[in-house]
């Protein structure tokens, strides 16, 4: 009698620790978050790439332009459609990277084309971008590191905060200055930006670390 019910006090025991380690997010098993890599054509070895694509976006001249780039697939699939521009549409166009005032070797990007990956990432519950760090906190992974980039602040569309890749990648064939959604570095500016820590002018880095 006293054998059975231990038992059975074990397993309710069990069973409680269990629930708080999944309301905690302790146990990430049957989790799997998605995100993307811009700048490169893959994922790291030990996730699985969804899709290498093309980063599109709005036109950088555009008031009225989205401010979300996309990762665009190879091989898009259409509904109904009719060819032909149309002033009543909203816009997509390519991306490139505007590198013309960098001395180090991101020089050698500008007017590329922009790649980027959609990777899936098993046993995580959430994917974070984290302006200003190479490398993740405690308990996070890093998922790759690199520059912040947005849009140039005199140029008429709005834009966003974008991780790309420290070793990017160019798209096949993508070298020509036909402008689109434009990636530009940031560099911090003091006043309400407290410098220390940040420093006038310098560019900044970001990482995207997955827990």
């Amino acid at each position: 009698m006293f054998s059975k019910m231990a038992g059975y006090v074990f397993f309710i025991l069990m069973n409680v620790v269990m629930q708080m380690k999944l309301s905690a997010g302790c146990d990430n098993s049957g989790n799997s978050v998605v995100y993307t890599r811009w700048g490169k054509k893959r994922c790291n070895s030990r996730h699985e790439l969804v899709h290498s694509g093309y980063v599109g976006g709005s036109d950088y001249k555009n008031p009225g332009a989205a401010v979300e780039p996309l990762c665009l697939p190879k091989n898009p699939q259409w509904g109904k459609f009719k060819d032909g521009k149309d002033g009543q549409k909203a816009k997509l166009l390519g991306a490139e990277y505007q590198m013309h005032t960098v001395s180090n070797y991101w020089r050698h990007y500008h007017d590329h084309d922009v790649p980027c990956a959609v990777c899936l990432v098993r046993q995580r519950s959430v994917v974070q971008m984290f302006p200003g760090r190479r490398s993740c906190y405690n308990g996070w992974k890093l998922e790759y590191s690199g520059y912040l980039m947005a849009g140039r602040p005199i140029h008429k569309a709005a834009s966003t905060y974008t991780c790309v890749d420290r070793k990017p990648d160019v798209a096949d064939g993508g070298i020509a200055n036909q402008d689109g959604y434009l990636f530009y570095q940031v560099e911090a500016i003091c006043g309400s930006l407290k410098c220390p820590p940040y420093v006038q002018g310098r560019e900044l880095v970001c990482a995207v670390c997955s827990k």
